[in-house]
């Protein structure tokens, strides 16, 4: 009688569901360390198409790993150090050899305190997740550390666009957009972490259609889309503060009258 053959498999299921997200966190960093490198050989741009590439694919390995269904601790950990590599020592020392090194010193501190920021906000982020789930999931406890990594690039980027809208002194704006920047990362000032958007089934379309057309603009006018963008992030804060005040204040409303807390979903 036949014995039914086995499949031969180097990995289980499971484990690939595992693999696929983290290889993409490793990808990730290296593509983070490598705008360093274009940094040393005075390719700015390219640095900050680097990080941005980086930006991209941590949105996206933790969706591909919940979607799957192949989170891990170790993924959970893998992405915390990538972000780290990324968002906080690439962008250093970006900058640092594009500005912060006329400094002296006081250019490399200011570098060190970034990076100590990002690792603190990862640290935090990191103790505070795992918890119930709430409407105060839609919030980050100050700016994630993408979007710092970005940010700190702004000048940066703005010189790269070609926009002549403002004449900016860089060498005096890049020590104080750190600071402020690395301030925002360990405040606990609400912002909005877009993690539960409810999209109309009806709306789908327009939606794609605008993901399209962003990258279609990022793909022809990319610095100057950043630009754009930073600057709407930078307004959505006050506008994410009002909203969270104002949910803050709903809810202690309702549970006065039910004792129970609501779910309020963006």
């Amino acid at each position: 009688m036949n014995e039914p053959k086995k499949n031969f498999k180097i990995v289980t299921d499971t484990r690939a569901r595992v693999i696929l997200p983290n290889t993409l966190t490793l990808i990730g960093v290296c593509v983070g360390l490598t705008s360093v490198n274009f940094a040393l050989n005075g390719n700015y741009k390219l640095c900050i198409i680097a990080i941005l590439l980086a930006a991209i694919i941590d949105g996206l390995d933790g969706r591909i790993a919940r979607l799957i269904k192949g989170t891990s601790k170790v993924g959970k950990e893998l992405d915390s150090l990538t972000d780290v590599i990324s968002f906080g020592v690439a962008p250093a020392f970006i900058m640092y050899f594009w500005q912060l090194n006329s400094f002296g010193k006081v250019g490399w501190l200011i570098s060190l305190i970034y990076v100590v920021c990002v690792a603190l906000r990862l640290a935090r982020f990191n103790v505070n997740t795992g918890g119930e789930t709430s409407w105060r999931d839609n919030f980050f406890e100050g700016i994630p550390s993408p979007a710092g990594g970005i940010l700190v690039l702004s000048p940066l980027i703005y010189e790269s666009s070609g926009f002549d809208i403002f004449d900016l002194n860089f060498q005096l704006i890049t020590p104080i957009i750190f600071i402020a920047i690395s301030i925002l990362l360990i405040s606990k000032i609400p912002t909005y972490s877009f993690k539960k958007i409810v999209v109309p089934r009806s709306t789908t379309i327009f939606l794609l259609f605008g993901i399209v057309l962003l990258f279609g603009l990022l793909l022809i006018f990319p610095f100057k889309v950043l630009v754009v963008g930073c600057a709407i992030y930078l307004l959505m804060i006050p506008a994410s503060v009002i909203h969270f005040l104002k949910l803050k204040k709903n809810l202690k409303n309702y549970s006065k009258e039910n004792d129970q807390e609501p779910e309020d979903v963006l």
